[in-house]
């Protein structure tokens, strides 16, 4: 089987908590070579944030940094800064995701970085963007929720504002730096020399927003919250069953109104105008969920989910998380895996999401490092260092300098 397609590209990653490691995490899948830089000793902030804890480590750590090395340096000191900038010289990839301007002070920005390294693709992952009256402001994913108007649109219509069940925007902003990355390298194969790709949780945020905003654009109206029911369709809704279990149900097409119609035993509701179009339906939605909800709470789960089935009504169950992960199409499509773990122990984990036919991209997995385990291996492989030469800097530049 050919190799993964980024085998043997070099990534330098100073990148911590989420959105960048997330980022590197997918290149890593994808056979990169990710070398996490971290502060010696405690390492990446991640690592700190629990419980739950494995093995030392938060699990939220451990679920996106698989298939990297960790290269403990100390970038306090001016040796730690030399040996940042050697390694780039060397990387095919930079990624950092520190608040615009650290880099700059530490010497390790592209402008920096690019004469000496031109073919170096520079990615940059920030709150608000390297520029603009918010950029030197902190953030993280539910204050950029909040922001970006997310937190608007999600709850009750009669509520307050209410989060999403996970942290979306610090993982879209990894995947857009991903797209960006993969675009640069590409481009680099017709220039020859590399760039600096920039995304911000705000961006990522609001590009989030395409569907949502479009709907702004050409009315002016500020949508708001709708709970769990769609904001284009009806019925498309969550409904609760007799047994006290909330089934999704997607019938916003005519056939699929009209299975609907005839399973609950409401056909009489096929000749009524208001109901006749999708539109008509929108439009006087208090009327038709005022009588679908009394006949669908009539029935339990599993039979409505199989006459729904054989209808062809797009329909789903509300999961929590164990049912989610468990069901037996995300079994069959092998959405949960494991590889090796932290001292020895394999830790279930969700795969990737996309599958290859030319390569597997689980093979080869490796288990999250602990701080500084591949420190000696990665300046031997990277830059050719002797062990003499290694034993030279580990008192300052790689376990930290103690004059700080």
């Amino acid at each position: 089987m050919p190799a993964k397609p980024y085998a043997g590209l070099k990534v330098l990653d100073f990148t911590r908590v989420l959105a960048g490691p997330y980022c590197t995490m997918l290149l890593g899948d994808l056979g990169a070579d990710v070398v996490k830089v971290e502060l010696p000793g405690t390492g990446d902030p991640l690592r700190l944030q629990g419980p739950p804890f494995h093995a030392g480590d938060g699990l939220t750590f451990l679920a996106c940094n698989r298939n990297k090395r960790s290269l403990a340096l100390d970038l306090k000191s001016a040796e730690g800064i030399a040996l940042a900038r050697r390694l780039a010289r060397e990387a095919d990839v930079l990624v950092e995701n520190f608040r615009p301007g650290v880099m700059a002070r530490l010497g390790l920005d592209y402008a920096s970085l690019a004469a000496d390294a031109p073919r170096l693709v520079y990615a940059s992952i920030s709150g608000y963007g390297s520029e603009g009256p918010d950029s030197r402001s902190g953030a993280f994913d539910l204050t950029i929720q909040a922001m970006g108007g997310y937190m608007s649109l999600t709850g009750d219509e009669a509520g307050g504002p209410i989060k999403l069940g996970t942290s979306a925007i610090d993982l879209a902003a990894g995947m857009h730096c991903e797209v960006a990355i993969a675009a640069a390298l590409l481009q680099r194969l017709q220039t020859g020399t590399g760039q600096h790709v920039e995304t911000s949780l705000l961006e990522s945020q609001v590009a989030l927003l395409v569907d949502t905003a479009v709907d702004y654009f050409r009315t002016g109206k500020v949508p708001g919250r709708r709970g769990a029911a769609s904001t284009h369709a009806a019925p498309c809704k969550a409904f609760r069953t007799r047994d006290g279990a909330w089934l999704v149900i997607d019938a916003a097409q005519d056939d699929h109104f009209m299975a609907l119609l005839a399973i609950v035993g409401r056909t009489s509701m096929q000749r009524d105008p208001r109901f006749s179009s999708g539109t008509a339906r929108f439009g006087h939605q208090a009327e038709l969920y005022a009588l679908l909800e009394p006949r669908i709470a009539a029935f339990d789960l599993a039979a409505l989910a199989f006459a729904l089935r054989e209808a062809g009504v797009p329909h789903a169950p509300v999961h929590d998380i164990g049912q989610a992960l468990e069901h037996c199409h995300a079994t069959h499509r092998d959405m949960v895996t494991s590889s090796a773990g932290v001292g020895g122990t394999a830790l279930p984990q969700v795969a990737s999401a996309v599958s290859y036919s030319a390569f597997d991209i689980g093979s080869g997995w490796t288990a999250p490092p602990s701080v500084g385990q591949h420190s000696a291996e990665v300046l031997a492989e990277w830059l050719g260092m002797s062990a003499a030469d290694i034993d030279t800097l580990t008192s300052i530049a790689l376990n930290g300098d103690p004059r700080t």
